[in-house]
């Protein structure tokens, strides 16, 4: 179950778009069919819920059928045939099949606690301020692009956790090629989208397509479904709830009615992990705009060979490299990786006056932040370095998320977004396990928070002038 206040429900949603459109004219080699045909938009809402009434059904983590999932593996992997397609099927069954996420499908959205008057004593408490933000502006809503080789049901951990805490995240489902196996479900059949690489698309002139020109087409229609969320969830908030219900092939939001004008549709945040990272910075180009109404950005370990990383940035960012990302020295178009995400950020702070961050999670690793450390720890530790436990790592990813979203709303830099950059440049030798507690100024003073230093390495903060 999830740690905050609140359970937590889920809805899966796909829409028709608004106009199906064709987003780039690359094609497949083979059947000369269009790759970046967009459809129908698919996500998964994750909210706070209402306690008490009792809903047993729930999503299995690896959505039927597995077999769709499983192939997307094995063509990830290269060996796709029809044998290697049914081992992939009856390994994935053995070892996920069964896991169910433990949000509440179709729970009511939660009602509000009272309002803060009523209670005194805990007036100047931050979950009393946090309702009292909601009932003035409507639940704050995060839209999550999810990174290569992973789908909707592969941040569920940290989605839950932010809507236990009260917060609406909208879980995209791409259909870039970036997703094992997704389902478009339209008109009563069900096609399935498997993953694709650079390699089997070339351009409408049948020439191979360069890397930059793949990644472009793919974030362009990474994109184009990020507003088709937006456009859903304004609709919802505007009245249309029973609408998208309707027109929902999954058969799920019977109560979004209820959710008319209880949204904060005109301040969302985006976020994104690797290349979802790198779409969720491409989204704040020329922003806020109206379809895409995003006031600030977090990026957890932009890509290293998703594209060029968006510069026009005119909102507060919060980066987060995992340890590996920050350790694993790359270059990234003639320039170290590292330094050009620090950069990044530090001319968002400097030139354009946005409070930004840029931190290393010590310990962890480029899967750390997805549900996979949790459901194979030993397995992820061994085969990818990480050395924090599991369930600490996504603590730290969560408790650092829900201060940066609370400086959106309220502007105070709580706990570790009120430090100073102590550390511009990824220094191993005071990575996890390393730094001991008491070394840093105030922490005997100020409690536990000051051993901050134990999970964190702050590269870029604005807290500096």
């Amino acid at each position: 179950m999830y740690s905050g206040p609140y359970p937590v429900g889920a809805i899966d949603i796909e829409s028709p778009v608004s106009q199906p459109r064709v987003v780039d004219t690359a094609r497949f080699k083979d059947s000369h069919e269009n790759p970046f045909e967009l459809q129908t938009v698919l996500f998964t809402l994750y909210y706070p819920a209402s306690h008490g009434k009792s809903h047993n059904k729930k999503h299995h983590w690896v959505p039927k059928p597995v077999s769709v999932t499983a192939k997307g593996y094995a063509k990830f992997a290269k060996i796709s045939n029809f044998l290697t397609d049914a081992l992939f099927t009856g390994a994935l069954r053995t070892l996920a099949g069964g896991i169910k996420i433990p949000a509440k499908v179709d729970a009511s959205l939660a009602a509000l606690a009272p309002p803060v008057a009523s209670h005194p004593d805990t007036r100047r408490s931050q979950e009393f301020q946090k309702v009292a933000t909601i009932e003035k502006y409507g639940q704050p809503i995060i839209v999550f692009s999810h990174g290569t080789a992973s789908s909707r049901t592969d941040y569920t951990n940290y989605a839950g956790e932010l809507a236990s805490r009260g917060f609406i995240v909208a879980m995209l489902e791409h259909r870039d090629g970036s997703c094992p196996g997704s389902i478009i479900m339209r008109d009563g059949k069900m096609q399935p989208k498997f993953s694709f690489k650079r390699s089997e698309i070339e351009s409408v002139e049948g020439e191979e397509l360069e890397a930059d020109d793949s990644n472009r087409a793919q974030l362009n229609f990474r994109e184009a479904e990020i507003e088709e969320v937006v456009r859903v969830l304004r609709q919802i908030n505007n009245g249309k709830g029973e609408e998208i219900f309707n027109e929902n092939p999954r058969n799920e939001g019977q109560e979004l009615e209820d959710w008319t004008g209880r949204l904060n549709v005109d301040k969302m945040v985006i976020a994104g992990h690797s290349f979802g990272a790198t779409g969720a910075l491409q989204a704040l180009k020329d922003g806020p705009t109206e379809k895409r109404p995003f006031i600030g950005a977090i990026v957890l370990d932009p890509g290293k060979q998703s594209g060029r990383l968006n510069h026009d940035i005119h909102v507060p960012l919060l980066v987060v490299h995992s340890n590996s990302w920050s350790s694993k020295h790359s270059i990234f178009y003639g320039r170290a990786h590292f330094d050009v995400v620090r950069a990044l950020v530090e001319d968002n702070n400097e030139k354009r006056g946005n409070p930004s961050w840029f931190m290393t999670s010590l310990g962890t690793s480029h899967p750390s932040v997805t549900d996979a450390p949790i459901i194979e720890p030993t397995l992820l530790s061994w085969t990818t370095g990480a050395k924090i436990d599991v369930h600490e790592g996504l603590r730290q990813y969560i408790h650092l998320s829900e201060d940066f979203l609370w400086f959106l709303k309220e502007g105070e830099k709580r706990n570790l977004l009120a430090e100073k950059t102590e550390f511009p440049e990824y220094d191993p030798g005071k990575g996890f396990g390393i730094w001991k507690p008491g070394q840093g100024d105030n922490e005997k003073e100020k409690g536990q928070w000051w051993d901050w230093r134990k999970y964190w390495q702050v590269h870029v903060s604005p807290n500096n002038a």
